[in-house]
């Protein structure tokens, strides 16, 4: 009998092999990071790696900074009235049709001005 409960045992739950190689898996990937952990320890320092984290992502910064500087000194500055400083400074004057114009005449100047003069050589 006590052969029969034993086999009765064995054939409700799952077989031996199956368990086992779930139970590989995790270890498995475990071991890969761990073998790949060694690897980049022996190829970089920490502190390098920290420092090449650090600079990339203040080189990230710097370039979202210039692109939405406005918008993000913008919110910035309404988060509190003690940080007013912050917002743009707002651009002197408008752009009315009489000041393109004028700015445009201005420019116009400005390049005939700056034609290089054409040299005389003479042999």
């Amino acid at each position: 009998m006590n052969s029969s409960l034993a086999s009765a045992d064995f054939s409700k739950g799952r077989p031996a092999a199956e368990r086992s190689n779930k139970l590989r898996i995790p270890a498995t990937i475990r071991n890969l990071i761990t073998r790949i952990r060694l690897w980049l320890g022996k190829l970089f320092s920490l502190a390098f790696v920290r420092v090449v984290m650090i600079f990339l992502l203040g080189f990230a910064a710097g370039i979202a900074w210039q692109s939405y500087g406005g918008a993000v000194r913008k919110a910035i500055a309404g988060w509190s009235p003690r940080l007013a400083w912050v917002a743009p400074a707002a651009v002197p004057g408008g752009t009315s049709p009489e000041r393109l114009k004028a700015m445009s005449l201005a420019l116009a100047a400005a390049r005939q001005n700056a034609k290089p003069r054409q040299a005389c050589h003479r042999d």
